[in-house]
């Protein structure tokens, strides 16, 4: 059976932080405010990919309330959902993530982001898809003090009786 799930993350930006999104590190002079790195576009595709599979969501699983995941780079999340995707043979068939962003611009960045997400999910990243668009001034993304994501999967997944 195919099933859609769709992912969001926003985080504010600050100094003194560095700026994860899509599993590399984007140089810029403030970064994301998160528990872990903060990396809106890694985050909001775990919440996708977990939507889709029926299986929670980072929340859930990745609580900020718990130590442990304080400081964690998002790969290692986006590696754990790969995991308990492929435990109940799902299939990641499709993947769209759009980062929302005033500044930097990131297209130069994209292919990186794109390689850098496929590799933790160990899929081929032909079918992962990655966009960045400004908010042209508007709200907080579009004013520089937000950065925040979308992601939207198709994940074929065994029907259980």
């Amino acid at each position: 059976m195919l099933r859609i799930g769709q992912g969001y993350d926003i985080h504010r930006l600050v100094a003194g932080r560095a700026l994860w999104l899509g599993c590399i590190e984007v140089p810029y002079e403030r970064g994301a405010l998160g528990h872990s790195d903060g990396d809106s576009a890694a985050h909001a595709l775990c919440d996708a990919l977990l939507a889709a599979a029926g299986i929670g969501d980072m929340g859930v699983l990745f609580p900020s309330s718990d130590k442990r995941w304080k400081d964690v780079a998002s790969e290692v999340f986006l590696k754990d959902v790969a995991k308990r995707l492929r435990a109940m043979h799902a299939v990641i068939v499709s993947v769209d993530v759009t980062i929302l962003l005033e500044e930097p611009r990131l297209a130069h960045l994209v292919p990186s982001m794109r390689k850098a997400m496929a590799s933790a999910l160990d899929i081929d990243e032909v079918i992962l898809s990655v966009k960045a668009k400004t908010s042209d001034g508007v709200g907080p993304i579009g004013t520089g003090k937000a950065v925040a994501a979308l992601a939207a999967v198709l994940v074929e997944v065994p029907i259980r009786h």
